[in-house]
C-alpha cells in the first residue's frame, strides 16, 4: 500500500517525542469523534503511529484493534500499551489490505462499527483504492472517520522540495489533496457525509461519513 514504511520505521523515536502542533484543534476533533463512538462500538484505526490517540478512545468503545504499517511505530505504541493496559486495545502492524484486519478475524462480522484513519490518506500511495477499501471494512449503518492533511493548494509551493527529500529518503509518499478531494473520496464510495470541519492552523479536512444500510 505504501513505500513509505522504512521511513516511518527510521522516524518512529524522534515521530514519537514530537509535540501535538495543534493542541486545541486535536482535542476538538477527538472530542467529536467521541461523540460518534459508544461503549457497543467495534472500531478499526488504521495509520495509529504511535498509539497515543488509540490510547485515548479505547476506554469508550467495547473493542479497538489499532494498525500501522510501520513496525517501529507498533513497536513504541505496544510500549505505551505496557504503561497503561486497556484488555479491549489491541496493536497490530497491517496495513488495511491485509487481512489480519478483516473484520471476521477480530469479532466484527458485517464490518466494523468505526473505521478511524487520522492524518492517514494523504500518506498512502493511492488514497482512492485505499478509501475503498476502508469503505468495505465498516459495517452497513456504520462510520468511516477520517481526518486527512490537505495542502492541495500549496502543491506548487511544496511538491518540487517534497519530491526531491524523497529522492534521498528524507520524506515519505505525500498526496496533495484538497478538502473537496477528500469530500470526494467518500462520495465516490457511496458514504453519506454527516459532518464536516475544516481546520486552517494545519490545512486538513475531518469528516465523518455515514456507509448507508443494505
Amino acid at each position: 500500500m505504501t513505500s513509505s514504511a522504512p521511513f516511518w520505521d527510521k522516524l518512529a523515536r524522534r515521530y514519537a517525542k514530537t509535540p501535538i502542533k495543534d493542541q486545541a484543534g486535536y482535542e476538538r476533533w477527538l472530542a467529536r469523534v467521541r461523540e460518534h463512538l459508544g461503549p457497543e462500538s467495534n472500531v478499526l484505526e488504521v495509520g495509529c503511529g504511535t498509539g497515543s490517540t488509540a490510547l485515548l478512545l479505547a476506554p469508550s468503545v467495547k473493542s479497538y484493534l489499532s494498525t500501522d504499517f510501520a513496525a517501529g511505530m507498533v513497536e513504541i505504541a505496544d510500549e505505551k500499551l505496557a504503561q497503561e493496559p486497556q484488555p479491549n486495545l489491541r496493536f497490530v502492524q497491517a496495513d488495511p489490505f491485509d487481512e489480519s484486519v478483516a473484520p471476521a478475524a477480530n469479532g466484527a462480522d458485517g464490518g466494523y462499527d468505526a473505521v478511524l484513519a487520522f492524518n492517514f490518506l494523504h500518506l498512502t500511495e493511492d488514497p482512492a483504492a485505499t478509501t475503498r477499501r476502508l469503505t468495505q471494512l465498516v459495517r452497513p449503518g456504520g462510520l468511516l472517520i477520517t481526518k486527512t492533511v490537505c495542502l492541495g493548494h500549496k502543491q506548487i509551493l511544496f511538491g518540487p522540495l517534497v519530491w526531491a527529500l524523497r529522492l534521498f529518503g528524507k520524506a515519505p509518499t505525500v498526496r496533495f489533496m484538497t478538502t473537496g478531494d477528500v469530500d470526494d473520496l467518500m462520495t465516490a464510495n457511496g458514504l453519506d457525509l454527516i459532518e464536516t470541519i475544516t481546520f486552517p492552523k494545519i490545512p486538513s479536512q475531518f469528516v465523518v461519513a455515514h456507509k448507508p444500510a443494505i
